[in-house]
């Protein structure tokens, strides 16, 4: 008997086999990835950050799948099981035939699949807002209240913005269901339309107008949060609540969440007798008050009664604004006065000032990468940052601030040596700092350091000078051997009269142990290297680096913290570690100012590219620090006082340590985070008036002045950064390590005055006496000088260097041939009884192996300026002869070559320097020369001093390759 009947179509085993291996796969990777990560967070001792991180997205993602799917399910099973048995068409026409016929086939399939799959998408949307729900959870009052509702200052913190996200979600949830409701309706026919007429069943009625009821009372709650969102709302004139608000739209949305209740009550009298018109009008009602009481109103409040009247109107709300905003970004105790700053440059005015000006930074961090490459680099695999860090040592009992930086790794400069081998085994760390003194320069122009060599020698005493842990630390490296094995970890190259380098084993616990088949196979896969499995240079007692950056590891176990652009490393307690600071931030301050994080910090001295979004409050919560050597991190809770780091102490319990536990010498290198400051000085443009009137026609508006050196487009990020400096503050006792910047009128384009109006220090000296911070560290000094006294900004300062005769003479002597002229920064001291402009000026060849080399220093105090070879010199010349201090360079030092230390052969020797000294003075003679011969007609000796002049210039070129 022939069977007709096609064979019923399988599955090839194949592709079954292949969607299994492919899920299998993608499962086994995320378990991996999961078991690196508890092997990572487990060896730094912070294991409980990520179980809770992921207990916390675990939870927060099965609650909101939960909800998603079995209101969704909710809304299928109650349509299917209300679907009408039997079913006719007047017409006999039914589009939802197929449809139908399709549900009914695939009923379970759909019944199951469908809120699975909008399960785990809701699941996903909400396990994302983890953070909202732990600090809602663990939330901290603040003991102030906003002056508008009287509520505590955590409720806009913490719970408005759970509150939102959570009505928000379950309004998203409730109109899927319905949503779902309706469309199986349709396909059933519970729900029909013949033309204009659209018939609905009982049972599609009660399910539809009580979803309609429950989003309508959910979206009366949304109506109800949003009044509490004007106070963070930038729409009008300022950051919070306007006249108009308070008055017009707060009102508006109180009235509209109970209109949306008495609705929802409408749709549930529906759903009871059936009559859609008072639900379709009460709707209809609602929507034309929101367009009244929304819109319409508080426009006409604002149009016809606040603009005419603004700034009488908006006074009240512009003082909260200006208070609320001063104390969300820690302005409020800003110590103000007026400085009275003389222009005229007197002798002997800088007596009272002598210790400032033994400490003026004539170093720029910014210039001298190059210089410390060429000096003390040694090796191509070794490398300094582009842009150098400014500390401070006690040297000899005094306090010097110094210019540092570590030599770290830089695995590209081995080139064709490159291997799997080299650069995991062999080549894993960088070798110790080096530190030039601040005020300080040979003379050749070069820095003098203060710490330097391999081995590393110096002024900072013996410490662990091995990097493992940097900001250009390799991807992963596998350190670590069985007691007496071979050390196979290159050291530090050999020296002059040194056969052999130098190996050694790392000795800490630095990372997790490769010590069994489960973490190879993991790191293997984790690092694309097949290697890890098959070398035999990996043991049980091997472990693995990596995450080596200080500020990632800092983020990984402190996930809430936003963290400084600058990390910095110092020698503390023998040992070399990054020092970084932590901000917890909020954009939920009520009457707080939002800015910009990104824009707030960017300028000349910034490369930071991470995008980082608007805050409106800020604290310096938290002060970080990595080992170097073994990459242990430690956070201390540096504003116990700050809400929002409580409520994170009580999430993440024993990871955050006691300023107590800080020794003295971690506090002596402890300073003001630059980018805090710069944050607190975009908002102190504005803000440091207290009267609303002024506040309102920002006649007394500040901006941070363009930096002078690179450039003039505020947009382009070229502001002037601020400087690190030890200084005497007027109105204190001492000197201490601050930072500072200046302020110009706000104005643009043609109509920009460059003159100083304002000084802001920070107090950056946080003390070196274990476990207590000195009491003056932090405190903010705002020095603004009156309208009578015009001082030059940077940029007519700058302008003057460049214009002065004589200076642009001197200049063009150096710029010729192959010499380059830099600009270092310019530092503005409030010295003398005014204000002086110092700014170093570096030459360099344009030799491959060339590097700059400090050779002059331009000073201006009011409208004197003076151009030296040294800053002693230069501040004499400058105040009559005698400026009654002596600065750091008054003696040029002359460095002796340490025969014991490797040298660079391509490096400039000291007879060079010295035979490029001599030319470049007889270049400016021989100018002189040719100047004072056309003013005479001396044609004979004019021709004769540019045969000097040329002599002399190509002595110079000579000398600088």
């Amino acid at each position: 008997m022939t069977n007709n009947l096609a064979p019923k179509r399988n599955s090839s085993p194949a592709a079954i086999a292949t969607i299994i291996l492919v899920v299998l796969g993608v499962a086994a990777l995320g378990a991996l990835g999961v078991y690196t990560d508890i092997l990572w967070f487990g060896q730094l001792g912070f294991g409980s950050v990520f179980t809770t991180q992921i207990a916390a997205q675990a939870g927060v993602f099965v609650t909101g799948a939960i909800l998603l799917g079995a209101l969704a399910w909710l809304g299928f099973y109650v349509a299917y099981r209300t679907r009408p048995i039997y079913l006719k068409f007047a017409d006999e026409r039914d589009p939802f035939a197929a449809y139908r016929m399709l549900l009914d086939q695939l009923r379970k399939v759909i019944m199951i699949g469908l809120p699975i799959v909008l399960g785990v998408l809701g699941g996903v949307a909400a396990a994302s807002q983890w953070k909202l729900v732990l600090t809602w959870l663990n939330r901290t009052y603040t003991g102030e209240v906003d002056p508008q509702f009287g509520l505590d200052i955590s409720f806009y913190l913490f719970d408005l913005p759970f509150l939102t996200a959570v009505v928000g979600f379950l309004s998203a949830a409730v109109l899927i269901s319905g949503l779902v409701g309706a469309a199986v309706h349709m396909i059933y026919g519970n729900i029909r339309f013949n033309g204009r007429e659209t018939k609905v069943a009982k049972s599609a009625r009660i399910q539809i107008a009580i979803s309609a009821a429950v989003y309508l009372v959910l979206q009366g709650a949304s109506l109800w949060l949003d009044q509490y969102a004007t106070m963070t709302s930038s729409s009008g004139l300022y950051t919070g609540a306007t006249y108009s608000d308070v008055n017009a739209r707060i009102p508006g949305f109180q009235i509209l969440a109970l209109i949306s209740l008495v609705v929802a009550a409408l749709f549930l009298i529906t759903a009871v007798i059936g009559r859609w018109r008072i639900s379709v009008m009460g709707t209809a009602l609602m929507v034309i008050s929101s367009i009244v009481l929304g819109g319409a109103y508080p426009w006409l409040v604002q149009t016809f009664q606040v603009v005419p009247n603004e700034r009488t109107l908006e006074a009240e709300y512009i003082k909260r604004n200006i208070e609320a905003t001063r104390a969300a970004y820690g302005l409020d105790a800003v110590e103000s006065s007026e400085y009275k700053a003389t222009t005229d440059a007197t002798a002997g005015a800088l007596r009272q000032d002598a210790e400032t000006t033994a400490n003026i930074r004539i170093i720029d961090p910014a210039l001298v990468s190059a210089s410390f490459k060429q000096l003390e680099q040694y090796k191509q695999y070794y490398s300094f940052a582009g842009h150098l860090d400014v500390d401070r040592y006690t040297i000899d009992g005094k306090t010097q601030d110094t210019v540092i930086a570590v030599r770290e790794l830089q695995q590209s400069g081995l080139g064709d040596s490159q291997s799997w081998y080299n650069n995991v085994i062999v080549y894993t760390h960088g070798y110790g700092v080096v530190a030039a003194y601040g005020n300080q320069r040979s003379s050749e122009g070069q820095p003098v350091f203060l710490q330097k060599g391999i081995p590393s020698i110096g002024a900072l005493g013996e410490y662990e000078p091995r990097v493992y842990f940097g900001e250009n630390s390799p991807l992963y490296s596998i350190v670590g051997a069985p007691a007496g094995a071979e050390p196979r970890e290159l050291d530090y190259p050999a020296g002059d009269g040194e056969a052999d380098q130098t190996y050694t084993t790392f000795k800490g616990d630095g990372g997790p142990k490769l010590d069994n088949i489960a973490a190879r196979l993991a790191y293997a896969i984790k690092f694309q290297s097949e290697q890890i499995l098959l070398s035999d240079a990996i043991t049980n007692e091997s472990q693995i680096l990596y995450n080596r950056d200080p500020r990632s590891r800092v983020a990984a176990v402190a996930p809430y913290l936003t963290l400084d652009s600058d990390s910095y490393p110092a020698v503390v307690d023998g040992r070399v570690v990054w020092i970084v600071d932590g901000y917890t931030t909020s954009n939920n301050y009520p009457y707080s100012r939002s800015e910009n994080l990104s824009q707030a910090i960017a300028d000349s001295g910034t490369n930071d590219t991470f995008a980082r979004g608007s805050v409106n409050y800020i604290r310096n919560s938290v002060k970080a620090t990595v080992d170097a050597y073994d990459g242990s991190v430690n956070l201390y809770a540096w504003d116990e006082k700050d809400p929002i780091l409580k409520t994170w102490s009580k999430i993440f319990p024993n990871t955050i340590k006691s300023i107590k536990e800080m020794s003295g010498d971690l506090l002596s290198h402890v300073r003001y985070p630059a980018d805090l400051f710069k944050v607190q000085r975009s908002i102190l443009g504005s803000y440091h008036v207290s009267d609303a009137g002024s506040f309102y026609s920002q006649e007394d508006a500040w901006m941070t002045p363009n930096d002078p050196v690179s450039g003039t487009s505020v947009t382009s990020g070229s502001l002037q950064p601020p400087y690190y400096l030890t200084m005497q503050v007027p109105g204190t006792s001492a000197p201490a390590f601050s930072l500072y910047t200046t302020f110009i009128p706000k104005s643009t384009g043609e109509a920009s005055r460059n003159v100083l109006k304002g000084y802001l220090v920070a107090d950056s000296d946080a003390g070196n006496e274990a476990g207590k911070v000195s009491p003056n560290y932090g405190k903010l000094r705002l020095l603004t000088l009156p309208a009578s006294t015009i001082v030059p900004g940077p940029g007519q300062v700058q302008n003057a260097f460049s214009t002065d005769a004589e200076v642009s003479r001197l200049l063009n002597i150096l710029r010729q041939g192959s010499t380059q002229v830099l600009n270092g920064n310019l530092l503005t001291l409030p010295v003398g009884g005014g204000l002086l402009y110092v700014q170093p000026v570096y030459i360099k060849s344009t030799g491959e192996t060339s590097f700059p080399l400090l050779k002059k220093v331009l000073v201006a105090f009011g409208d004197k300026i003076a151009f030296e070879d040294t800053l002693d010199g230069a501040l004499d010349a400058l105040f009559g002869g005698n400026s009654g201090a002596n600065a750091g360079d008054g003696s040029s030092i002359v460095v002796p070559t340490d025969p014991t230390t490797p040298t660079d052969p391509k490096a400039p020797t000291s007879s060079k320097a010295a035979a490029l000294k001599q030319a470049l003075t007889a270049a400016r003679n021989a100018m002189i020369a040719k100047d004072s011969a056309m003013a005479k007609g001396d044609w004979t000796a004019y021709g004769k001093a540019e045969a000097d002049l040329k002599a002399a210039l190509d002595a110079a070129l000579a000398a600088s390759q």
